[in-house]
Order: C-alpha cells, then structure tokens, then sequence
C-alpha cells in the first residue's frame, strides 16, 4: 500500500517506541492521529513536531482504549479530523512487573488492568476501525506485542498472557478482515527508553540483554520500520516478527 497520504492512528503513540512509529510513518507521507491516555502535552507536542518535521497533518487524540465508549468516539472524531483511516497501530500496553513465583502478587487486579488494557483494547480497536477499512477497501492493522508472548517470560504471568493472547488475536483477526485489511504483529524483545522498560527490575533488563546473541536491546527504529514494513505489504497478513537481538529463536 502507497503510505503517503494515508491516515495512521497510533495508540501510544507518545510512548517511547510509538513515537519512534508515528515519526516513520510520517517520514513515508502518512499523516498521523497519535492517541494518547494521560499525557495531553507530550501527545500535542509529537504531533506538532511531525507535521513540522515532515509536512504531514498530525493531531492528538485523548482515548481510555479500555473505555468501549470513549473508542466509539475516538473513531468517530480521527474520521472527523482527516477524513479516512487507513492504518491502525495497537502499541499502547501497561506491565507491572511480578516476578511469575509470586502467586500471590499477581491480583485479580493487576491481571484484570493489564489484559484490558494489552488485550482487550486491541481487540475493541480493531472491530472499530473494520468495517471504515472494508468501506474503503483497504486497510493494515499492526498490533505490538512481546516476545513475552511467545515464551515464559517478560515482566508478569499476565503480561506474557496478554501479549500471547495478542499475538494469536493478529492471526484470528487477519482470517477475520481478509481480504481487504491485513493484519499483522511486531514482537520485541527488550527496548531501551520505554515506559514498558522502567518497570522491569534491574536483574530483568540485565538479563534480557546478556541472553540475546547481540549483547544489546532491540532497536525501537527497527521495530518502527517492520510496522512500516507491514503497512506497505500486499500479501503479508497473519504473521508476527521477532526483533530482540537474536534472544528468542536460540
């Protein structure tokens, strides 16, 4: 698909890797709508530097994706703004972090939040945003998930859930869409400078890093460029890559 001109939404979109998305998906002439939860003036602030940086139209979006309500609205207003949407990044997610022999600290709570919100969301955002993409006749939804997802591992039990669960929602949902909106999954391994990140424990980071075959994190600008990658593909849909430094496959 011919990104420049299209309509990105980006939820966490201010984050650390998703501004690193909204930016290369700007650098490719799409215009953005970057969602954000809380953070009103960072949110505002990534949108004016990508319509400044690379001639695009880019505008903030408050939206609880946790809220079915608040979606129903967020579609319904990024329509308003720029007249279309072309592509969906499920990037927003919450972790805590819980070691996974801690039963006891693993709440009903905490599971309930972080599956709403790494889970649930997507699923909510996806079914919004089908039945624009079919009218249009082309559509590319990419989720983020982890390689958590694709082992035991990562920062909870009910993170690594969430993003399995993630992972296998890509595949039911490109089975779902096809064939006019593909639908596709990134999986990174451990990312520097992310909110995700600073809530792991120290042991966690230090960890990840020394068992990738790279000795180093992923980088959140290849990750940028696969959801770049995935929005432009004709014959791509179902499918998760790992990015984390050559950790997960040995």
């Amino acid at each position: 698909m011919e990104l420049r001109g299209t309509v990105a939404l980006v939820t966490g979109g201010n984050g650390g890797l998703g501004q690193r998305i909204c930016q290369a998906l700007a650098a490719e002439g799409a215009n953005i709508a970057v969602v954000y939860a809380r953070s009103h003036e960072q949110a505002t602030s990534v949108a004016r530097d990508l319509a400044s940086r690379y001639q695009i139209d880019a505008a903030a979006f408050a939206c609880d994706i946790v809220d079915a309500s608040a979606i129903e609205r967020l579609i319904a207003d990024v329509g308003k703004r720029f007249g279309r949407i072309d592509i969906l990044v499920n990037d927003a997610a919450y972790n805590k972090s819980i070691p996974f022999a801690d039963l006891d600290g693993l709440t009903q709570e905490v599971w309930d939040k972080i599956l709403a919100i790494n889970l649930t969301g997507p699923m909510r955002l996806t079914k919004a945003v089908a039945p624009v993409m079919k009218a249009q006749g082309r559509g590319r939804i990419v989720n983020i998930a982890s390689v958590a997802g694709l082992g035991p591992t990562g920062s909870s039990i009910a993170y690594a859930v969430s993003k399995a669960g993630l992972i296998h929602l890509t595949r039911c949902m490109a089975v779902a869409l096809a064939p006019e909106t593909l639908v596709n999954c990134v999986a990174p391994g451990l990312l520097e400078g992310t909110r995700a990140t600073s809530n792991l424990r120290p042991e966690q980071v230090e960890r990840a890093a020394a068992g990738a075959l790279l000795k180093k994190a992923a980088d959140k600008d290849d990750c940028a460029q696969m959801v770049v990658a995935m929005c432009r593909t004709e014959t791509m849909t179902g499918q998760t890559i790992v990015i984390d430094a050559g950790r997960l496959f040995h």
